[in-house]
Parts: C-alpha cells; structure tokens; sequence
C-alpha cells in the first residue's frame, strides 16, 4: 500500500468539519480521572461477539494500575515478548520460563483466553539457529531438527493451558512472495508446513494461527489465501489466520478490510484481529506497513502531537475504531478475538517504530489509564448492537 503524506494532511483538514459535530457525538464525555470501576468492562460488553485481547508486559504486571485494567477490560491475553525465540530459547539448549511461566500464571489465575506469541519468525530469533559452530549457515536437516526441538519444547510445557499459537509470523513479505528469510532460505517454502506439523504434534487441541501484516491489501492477501489453501491440501491443520491490525488513519480502506476477513472465511478458517491499534502520526514513508526492520530519523513535522492530542483527533481517533468494529462485528460469526496491541499510549511500540522518540496515541487508554474518546465510542457501539 502506498502513503503519501500530502493525503495525510489532507485528511487532518477535514477534521475541522468532525470538530464542528464534537458536542452531538453520542460517547461519553472523557473524565480526567476515572477510577476502574466506575467504567464499563469492554470484555463484557463483547462478549457475546468475540473475545477482547491484549498483549501483556510480564515486566508491567506488579503495577496495579496495569493488571487491574488489563483484568477489567480483557478476557484474552497474548504473551508479547516472553515467548519470542530470543527470550525463551537465547541459546543452544538453555530455555528460560520464568518470564513466560508468570504470564501463564497471571492468565490462569483471571481464567483469560491465552495466545502464545510466537514459534517461528523471522526477527526476534537468534542467529545461533540459522548457523553451526564457525558461524556458517547450517543445512536443512539441522535447521528442521532445532525447529521441532523449540516447538515441542515450548508448546509440550504448556500442552492444553495456551489456547491458541502463533505457530508463524510473517512469511510473506512485502513483494505478497514468500519472504527470503533464513527459515525460507536454509529449509525452502515448506518450513511453515513443517512449523505447523511440529505444533499439531506437540498439542493437538491447541488452535494454530497463521499471523501476518498488511492483510487488507489485495496482493499479500491473495498470497496468504493462496499459503492456507496449500497447506489444506496437503492436510496440515491451519485454525486461523491472524491478521495483524497496525492500521492508519487512512489504511486500510474498509472495503479492503471487509474483503480480506471475507476471503479468509471462506476458506473455513476463523479469524483474529491480533495487534489491533491505529497510528495517527504521519509516516516518513510513501509505503505504509509493519516491517519491524523499518527505521528513519527523527523530523519535528513528522511528531505534531507532543503536546497532547487535540479533542479534534481525538473525534478523527474515536471514528476510525468505530469504522473498523462495525465490520468486526459484520463478522462476528467469523472473527473470533480482537486483541489490541498494548493498554495505554505511553506504552505503545509506536512511540518508538519507525521512529524513535514520538508521541503516539493509538489505543483506548491514554498515559494515565484513562479511558479516551474510542474507549467510549465502543462502549456505544456495543450497546447499540446488544
């Protein structure tokens, strides 16, 4: 998808038309201080759709504030960081649990919806797995056999506790070609069959996810189509796609959204909405994805909102999230989580990708866990259609 920045201020121009209705708006008008309990749980509140997720900071949980929202408001949780390969599995033979063992422990005991997040994927993963001792790139065969020892390993500790797996993340790349990683590279396309396989062995009630970015395009979701109807010919066991919500003002187009979760359904798949959250800060590029690798210098025109966001954005914010449930909603029969990628806005990794230093403001809590205009727009929402 290309994004360009002159639309980008063209769209902000028309918020001084959205400001002109902000006091007929229906939600709730935003308290500086609102204590948990005195707000509605969205869990609740959409519970009868689909599950309300988040990813959880094992290293955030001793803050009270942090575990009584997450508590409150969501009854799914993805592990964030803890069970990504280079924090679970940093080196040969040496597997560190704890971190992750207290994620588990924090689901379990609020009775949450658990994701594991994530087996295999190109990035986060140590480069000891791709190489022998002398640092050369291994074969196949070694490569396959540290794959099922890692998958087995992690999915066998926590055999009919996770619920659901990203069993592999993004492998297909921005080209909508299966992307040239090391894992594609060393074992060729047949790694992500083999990655589910191993999974489907280690626990056969566990829901496999394939979980990927950019899935409103046409192109990279005709791939994945085109990936999942592969592996369902070849017998592999595919739940769900995951499709990764890093959305913009401006992307995806709904119908764009509307079709992708469309064309995954049909494929008898349920679908996840995995890293839900909306960036509203201009992006210093004419390409607009999630690529973690993305990175570029610091530019004040490119970080307007340092200030606070302004109750117009905040309306333009409220809106979009309201677009994109309407269509979760269209499809709830098919769309089984939508799980937002943090809990407030201080916390997002969007402060920091693909620039280091900004002030974003993609989700429903602001800095101080207060509930923000799109918090209360759902609310709405959610009532109107129960």
């Amino acid at each position: 998808m290309k994004f360009n920045i002159l639309s980008f201020r063209l769209f902000l121009n028309t918020t001084l038309f959205t400001c002109f209705f902000l006091s007929s708006c229906k939600f709730s008008k935003q308290n500086t201080d609102v204590g948990l309990d005195t707000i509605p749980s969205l869990s609740k509140l959409y519970e009868n759709d689909f599950y309300i997720g988040t990813a959880v900071s094992t290293s955030k949980l001793a803050d009270s504030t942090y575990s009584a929202t997450i508590v409150k408001h969501f009854n799914s949780v993805t592990a964030e960081n803890v069970m990504k390969w280079e924090k679970i599995h940093p080196q040969p033979g040496v597997y560190n649990f704890a971190a992750a063992d207290s994620f588990m422990a924090f689901a379990e005991k609020n009775n949450m919806h658990i994701v594991g997040h994530v087996l295999v994927w190109h990035s986060q993963t140590p480069d000891w797995v791709f190489q022998d001792a002398k640092g050369k790139l291994v074969n196949r065969d070694t490569l396959l056999n540290r794959m099922h020892d890692h998958i087995n390993t992690i999915v066998g500790r926590y055999k009919g506790r996770v619920h659901c797996w990203d069993v592999v993340n993004e492998a297909i790349g921005d080209d909508s070609e299966m992307r040239k990683s090391q894992w594609y590279n060393i074992i060729g396309d047949d790694y992500v069959q083999k990655a589910f396989e191993y999974a489907h062995n280690a626990d056969s009630s566990a829901m496999l996810i394939y979980n990927d970015y950019s899935l409103p395009t046409a192109s990279k979701r005709n791939a994945v189509v085109q990936l999942i109807k592969k592996l369902q010919s070849k017998g592999i066991k595919v739940d769900r796609v995951g499709m990764q919500g890093h959305y913009h003002l401006d992307y995806p187009f709904l119908y764009e959204l509307d079709s992708s979760i469309a064309a995954f359904a049909n494929l008898g798949v349920k679908v996840s909405i995995t890293e839900l959250d909306i960036n509203i800060l201009p992006f210093p590029s004419e390409k607009f994805d999630a690529d973690i690798g993305m990175k570029f210098e610091m530019n004040d025109s490119l970080n307007p909102y340092v200030n606070g966001l302004p109750d117009s954005m905040q309306v333009v914010l409220a809106n979009r999230y309201a677009d994109f449930f309407n269509i979760f909603l269209k499809y709830k029969e098919n769309i089984d989580r939508v799980t937002l990628w943090g809990i407030n806005d201080g916390q997002s990794w969007l402060n920091y990708w693909p620039i280091p230093g900004r002030t974003n403001y993609p989700l429903l809590f602001d800095r101080e866990y207060q509930p923000k205009q799109a918090f209360w727009k759902l609310v709405e929402l959610a009532k109107e259609n129960n």
